[in-house]
């Protein structure tokens, strides 16, 4: 005999017989409690990736109002969200639960369990679900997607009995903190790779591949000792500035920068907010390199700058350099890499955003050997980053794989696809 029934939902499928589907509002009671006068009492409080988390009040970065007396108070165990903009298909995060009693923007939405009806882990597990699936998503309205209180008790929900309920978050707590921990550890693996990876790059452009030779000092300070036959140069005695514009739209093949690496983009994807008219990026050719040298004060991560492949288009907000001289520009770009990773960029910045210009970027001096020897290391480099990259991509599959399948067993488990041991009947 089939344990099942239909629960009526398209994607919710089938579920146990026992097991009820019912608006949100059935286990949920929606309000807002604006703080007014007493909001010093209370932490501000933040959703982020990692859950609901503790933010400082007055941070610095101009974004905290003048006070948060028009924020509402949020309790703790209870549900926040943040339906707002769902038409970015981003990976945001959508629901948390308070760890305390704190302040949260008026935008979000505050549900209160009720504790015989709901327990509130197994209705984490179930909204992230629906955060998962970009159920959300499809309920949103309005020009940005946007769902309000009253709209989002009206989804349907699944309520098990509350014993089963509490029996599916005991499980999923434990399963999912063992795929967490292995996730952790694999971001600690990539991370050392990244920083072995960034070493042997400063460490070869430096001071070259011969162990045995001679060093002296270079007169660049972040380079500090180089081989002795090596000579010193800057940026503008070697390349020139590019601004070849793609005017009457002859070059389509789109290029865009990112950590550090140049990479294809579909021209016709409306995806990353592209602009209507591509006639004012700049063609760049193989072998020129590209340099993102804007807002320099908000980034202190990224890799800035690539080497091109190929013959394409990219945003004229970067700068492009090419090669007048006899140079090999894979070796200047790993250089400008060590520059970079030991964040040589971050004092050169002018103005409020800290920006660089060319003017800037020609000064740049360089410590370069033999136009041979240039093309030995930039050969070897590209092997051994090439290892490494592969070795990054293999954890960085590892951990998708984890997030799948840890979505995938909260899915099947919040919506009764399997059963925790002793609910089988």
């Amino acid at each position: 005999m089939d344990k099942t029934k239909d629960s009526g939902i398209k994607w919710i499928g089938k579920i146990p017989k026992n097991w009820k589907v019912l608006p949100i509002k059935s286990g949920f009671l929606y309000q807002k409690l604006v703080a007014g006068d007493s909001h010093e009492k209370y932490p501000r409080l933040t959703l982020a990736k990692a859950g609901v988390l503790e933010r400082p009040k007055y941070d610095g970065n101009g974004q905290s109002p003048a006070n948060y007396s028009t924020y509402q108070i949020v309790p703790e165990g209870e549900f926040v969200f943040n339906l707002m903009g769902l038409e970015q298909d981003s990976d945001y995060r959508r629901v948390g639960i308070p760890p305390k009693d704190g302040l949260l923007s008026s935008g979000y939405v505050r549900l209160d369990h009720t504790p015989n009806v709901v327990f509130n882990r197994f209705a984490l597990y179930y909204f992230l679900d629906l955060e998962a699936r970009r159920i959300f998503n499809s309920y949103g309205t309005g020009i940005r997607s946007t769902l309000n209180g009253s709209q989002l008790v009206k989804i349907p929900m699944i309520f098990p009995p509350i014993s089963e309920q509490q029996r599916i978050a005991k499980f999923l707590d434990e399963k999912t903190a063992l795929i967490d921990d292995i996730i952790i550890d694999t971001k600690k693996t990539i991370e050392v790779l990244k920083s072995y990876k960034q070493s042997i790059i400063t460490e070869i452009v430096t001071k070259g591949l011969n162990s045995s030779e001679t060093l002296v000092p270079s007169g660049v300070e972040w380079i500090g000792d180089s081989p002795k036959e090596w000579n010193k140069f800057t940026i503008g005695q070697l390349f020139e500035q590019i601004r070849q514009k793609n005017t009457g739209m002859i070059e389509t093949n789109l290029l865009s920068l990112s950590y550090g690496r140049i990479k294809k983009r579909d021209i016709n994807s409306g995806e990353g907010l592209l602009p209507e008219s591509f006639e004012g990026y700049n063609i760049i050719e193989k072998d020129d390199i590209v340099l993102r040298m804007t807002d320099l004060q908000n980034d202190k991560k990224s890799l800035r700058q690539g080497i091109s492949e190929e013959r394409g288009i990219i945003t004229s907000a970067y700068i492009t350099i090419r090669s007048t001289k006899k140079v090999c520009s894979r070796f200047v770009y790993y250089q400008l890499f060590g520059f970079d990773v030991n964040k040589g960029y971050y004092g050169m910045g002018s103005g409020v955003r800290q920006s660089v210009n060319w003017n800037d970027v020609k000064k740049l001096p360089l410590m370069l050997p033999s136009f041979e020897l240039q093309n030995q290391i930039a050969d070897f480099l590209d092997r051994k980053t090439a290892q490494i990259d592969t070795l990054i991509t293999e954890k960085e599959n590892v951990i998708s794989e984890y997030e799948n399948y840890k979505k995938s067993m909260i899915y099947e488990y919040v919506t009764g696809k399997k059963r925790v041991e002793g609910y089988e009947s």
